[in-house]
């Protein structure tokens, strides 16, 4: 392997249960190959478009509105000290980082099957390597929050440093899942129409649209759902002092975190050696 001027070549060593041995330290040592992989994403999405990064406010801007006008206008529900809107772009926040991830995620050994099917890497750079693209549309969508923010007056308080934290929560549920997704979609291609089916669904099931504070004989049914923790913690952090920390969705969302993200990158080593044959 090549390496940088000055520093001695780096020598890779083909043979017998390597692979399974040094997996994690080739996954370091192809860390550029992520950044390129993340980087090419990025510019694929932005690039010859005709509003660029406006496009990641579009679909999470129309579904705010929607989301308003249903529970907010029509069925009545409570949004509390704040403008019900912002309680819905916070719940959108989460969501959106949610989902643009998993279905990235996904789709990614498919829509890296040229790569995979000629040169070793660790497959697993692949799927880690999307989070980029969801990580811009959020900070994107994150700017405009604290445009909302200071037009309605919204203040949050020292809470908001914690977001970083539930981000991660949300990434790695997200990834745990995605794993899964796309180790299944490499065999089995009927699941890149099952899963924005699934999102579609998901959505109106996680409370993006609503409070679950102010529906308490309901709260228990839906802290089963892993997002609904996250995005209880979502607005704990980005709305007023009146809003609560729900330690029950909390707990379900970190035991869903653990099993998916264990689980996923179980199941995708175990099948990552058929990738390059089947894809």
């Amino acid at each position: 392997m090549s390496s940088p001027a000055g520093q001695p070549p780096q020598i890779l060593v083909i043979e017998a249960g390597r692979t399974e041995r040094h997996y994690w330290a080739d996954l370091w040592r192809y860390r550029e190959l992520l950044g390129f992989l993340a980087w090419r994403d990025i510019k694929v999405r932005y690039q010859q478009t005709l509003l660029g990064a406006a496009w990641a406010l579009v679909q999470p801007l129309a579904s705010v509105a929607i989301f308003t006008f249903v529970f907010g206008r029509l069925a009545k529900m409570p949004g509390g000290n704040e403008p019900y809107f912002i309680v819905v772009m916070a719940g959108q926040l989460a969501w959106q980082l949610f989902a643009n991830t998993l279905s990235s995620a996904s789709g990614s050994l498919v829509g890296n099957s040229h790569l995979i099917s000629k040169v070793y890497f660790p497959r697993l750079a692949v799927p880690l390597s999307t989070v980029a693209v969801a990580l811009v549309d959020f900070a994107i969508l994150l700017g405009l929050y604290a445009v909302a923010l200071a037009w309605t007056g919204t203040v949050p308080t020292f809470r908001a440093l914690l977001l970083p934290l539930f981000i991660i929560l949300a990434l790695l549920l997200a990834l745990g899942a995605g794993l899964w997704l796309a180790a299944l979609t490499v065999r089995f291609r009927d699941f890149r129409i099952v899963v924005p089916f699934l999102l579609q669904i998901g959505v109106f099931a996680t409370p993006v649209g609503y409070r679950t504070d102010f529906l308490p004989n309901w709260q228990g049914l839906l802290a089963l759902n892993p997002m609904t923790g996250v995005i209880d913690a979502f607005r704990w952090c980005l709305l007023g002092p009146g809003t609560a920390f729900h330690w029950q969705s909390m707990g379900f969302s970190l035991a869903w975190a653990a099993m998916l993200i264990f689980t996923g990158v179980w199941y995708f080593r175990r099948t990552e050696k058929s990738f390059a044959d089947i894809i």
